[in-house]
């Protein structure tokens, strides 16, 4: 983080600022099982999603593209419409825990993408088509569903536990319907997947076709750490659904599936890359790495 141009690092300690007080504001609201500190919430995401998509814009400028084939860029992203996504469902879902954990969630997202941090890089001259963006927006949303998905998932699994041990004061007006719950589970889920499928033939057309081009085998592709574990994820919510439809999981079984599937994406995104090293990268460090004050 420390590395990025002082444009983008002040707008990056910016949003992760706003997204650390509205994770505060979360624990508020929860504490003292009241909405009136929605509004507040509502209004820092908005403000952390202006400031991401201005440090979206400085990078765009940057890199002279689209900023998406980077990591960091695809974190922001993710988190972007991760943001989006809760405005807009904060219009019909409206009890304390589900605004409280989006908060916390969005926190999260944007301390990992401090993690993987760094200037903008330029896109390597062979990686420049309309299929890499194609696959960097797929898989962007893909998470963002992914990570939804887990949302409610948790709090699904919360619900169901306090009503087992008849913690109804605890649910009643501070927790979603629990059937609301399951239903956007499940939808969450069904669009990870098929925006992760898009993400998959995107991806696997760009490295047969332009693997010599990029100096990379498609076996090299095939093998590396990211893409394997993606590979995992995707086809373990194929049988989520299809377990689903096929033999009628339980809620619960598919509740703790898709917080597993969660935790394979966001590590195949970070951990992959820090522990592993994926050299799934489109971007050229060593030619048109954009140094700061340059």
């Amino acid at each position: 983080m420390f590395e990025l141009p002082p444009i983008e690092k002040i707008l990056f300690l910016s949003v992760l600022a706003v997204f650390a007080l509205g994770s505060i504001v979360g624990f508020l609201q929860l504490s003292r099982g009241r909405d009136r500190y929605r509004r507040t919430l509502i209004l820092l995401i908005a403000l952390g999603i202006c400031l991401e998509s201005l440090l979206l814009v400085v990078r765009a400028l940057a890199v002279g593209a689209i900023p998406l084939t980077g990591l960091f860029e695809s974190m922001v992203v993710l988190t972007t419409v991760l943001g989006l996504t809760y405005l807009f469902l904060s219009i019909v879902i409206k009890q304390v825990w589900f605004g409280s954990v989006m908060a916390w969630i969005m926190f999260g997202m944007t301390a990992l993408s401090a993690v993987v941090a760094k200037p903008a890089s330029g896109l390597q001259h062979h990686a420049k088509t309309p299929w890499i963006i194609f696959h960097g927006l797929s898989m962007t949303l893909s998470g963002t569903m992914i990570v939804v998905a887990g949302a409610m998932s948790f709090l699904f699994l919360l619900c169901r536990w306090r009503l087992k041990h008849k913690q109804i004061n605890k649910v009643v007006g501070r927790l979603p319907n629990i059937e609301t719950l399951e239903r956007m589970n499940i939808l969450g889920l069904r669009a990870c997947f098929v925006l992760m499928s898009f993400g998959l033939v995107s991806g696997i057309g760009v490295a047969v076709v332009r693997s010599e081009m990029l100096a990379i085998s498609a076996g090299d592709w095939f093998t590396d750490s990211k893409i394997i574990v993606i590979a995992v994820a995707w086809t373990l919510i194929a049988v989520i659904l299809f377990l689903k439809e096929v033999v009628s999981l339980s809620a619960k079984r598919i509740a703790q599936m898709t917080l597993v599937a969660v935790f394979l994406i966001l590590f195949a995104l970070v951990g992959a890359t820090i522990f592993c090293g994926s050299a799934h990268d489109f971007s050229n460090d060593t030619t048109t790495t954009i140094k700061a004050g340059k």
